[in-house]
């Protein structure tokens, strides 16, 4: 994929919260990773954002993101306002439930199939923020648990 293209399909997802809202969240996303730099936190609350409109437009498909992506859907998640009225301009509140701690394979495939969803409700996955600093899709390192569920209110 073009460099271009893909500036293009983030500020679309970017476009999901105003100017000011993508600040706050941004600033937080900062806040709790000392030393992180602006333009990396952009892109993290970008790819959360993407993921959130995935959640949506799907049909309570289990989804999980990746160690960098969770950052920014907690981000936006402490946001409530905002959150709140992201969920309902994509029509359906994407509710987070931690799991249960899995295999690496599991969560491997869990991220996978969560990309393959991304690209599918028309966002291109920025693939550096699904790998691990190792290139593995652990979440958190290890067998903690994260975040697994994304979905439609029940």
């Amino acid at each position: 994929m073009k460099a271009g293209t893909l500036r293009a399909e983030a500020a679309a997802a970017r476009s999901l919260l105003g100017d000011e809202e993508f600040g706050h969240v941004v600033a937080t996303v900062l806040g709790d990773n000392e030393g992180m730099e602006q333009r990396a936190a952009e892109r993290i609350v970008e790819e959360a954002l993407k993921f959130v409109a995935t959640c949506a437009a799907t049909n309570g498909e289990s989804m999980r993101p990746s160690r960098a992506v969770d950052k920014g859907w907690h981000a936006l998640i402490l946001h409530t306002h905002t959150y709140e009225r992201l969920c309902s301009r994509l029509g359906r509140f994407v509710h987070h439930r931690p799991d249960k701690p899995a295999s690496t394979e599991v969560r491997s495939e869990a991220l996978d199939r969560t990309q393959e969803l991304m690209a599918q409700a028309g966002y291109e996955p920025d693939r550096t923020l699904w790998l691990q600093p190792s290139g593995s899709a652990e979440c958190e390192g290890g067998p903690a648990p994260c975040c697994d569920y994304c979905g439609p209110k029940k």
